[in-house]
């Protein structure tokens, strides 16, 4: 499992072999169990993940006592809060293991010790979360202008298999639309599909 780190670090380091395997020994990889709450609403965050198998939804009760889902993490994803700008320091969401999932579990509070040793990890932590940050804020401007159908493509398009990883009611609070809406947008789309393959 820790050969896809491995990768990461090849691609956003310059770090030697040895380099890499001494970072890789003194990171942390748990499985965590289907239904794990990593993180609940209004907790401090005390660790960052790396999904290196499964699924974790993020999700937060809202105002109105609706659980609305924002966002769901698959294999090569990050997993990390920001919420440094809050005097509390809490969380806005939870999160839980949709499936049974492997990853990497890195404690905030030893993370300075960590970059300190291994000075090429932060740049690397940094690209990772750039890289994240600009795809999260395309992927919202593109929510933001699309309709519910449009938001379906797209979603078929960029993760194909999360349709079949996640409850129907959870993607489609994610998508911003009804279950129902979801089943009818779902069906039309597959019957166009079914119609242009004829």
């Amino acid at each position: 499992m820790k050969q896809l780190l491995q990768q990461y670090m090849s691609r956003l380091t310059s770090l030697s072999e040895a380099e890499q395997h001494a970072i890789l020994d003194e990171i942390l990889v748990e499985t965590y169990s289907k239904g794990t709450v990593l993180l609940r609403q209004g907790e401090v965050p005390g660790k960052c993940y790396f999904v290196l198998k499964g699924c974790v939804r993020q999700h937060a009760v809202d105002v109105m006592g609706r659980e609305v889902t924002s966002n769901f993490y698959t294999e090569e994803q990050a997993i990390s809060i920001f919420n440094a700008h809050k005097p509390d320091k809490s969380s806005d969401y939870s999160l839980t293991c949709l499936e049974d999932s492997v990853l990497v579990v890195g404690p905030l509070d030893t993370e300075q010790e960590m970059y300190a040793r291994h000075t090429q990890l932060e740049m690397m932590t940094r690209r990772m979360i750039e890289e994240s940050f600009g795809q999260v804020q395309e992927e919202f401007a593109a929510f933001i202008a699309s309709t519910p159908e449009e938001r379906l493509k797209a979603l078929l398009q960029q993760r194909p298999g999360l349709i079949s990883r996640v409850p129907q009611h959870q993607l489609a609070s994610y998508l911003g639309m009804t279950p129902e809406s979801l089943s009818r947008i779902k069906k039309r789309i597959y019957r166009e599909h079914a119609e242009l393959e004829l």
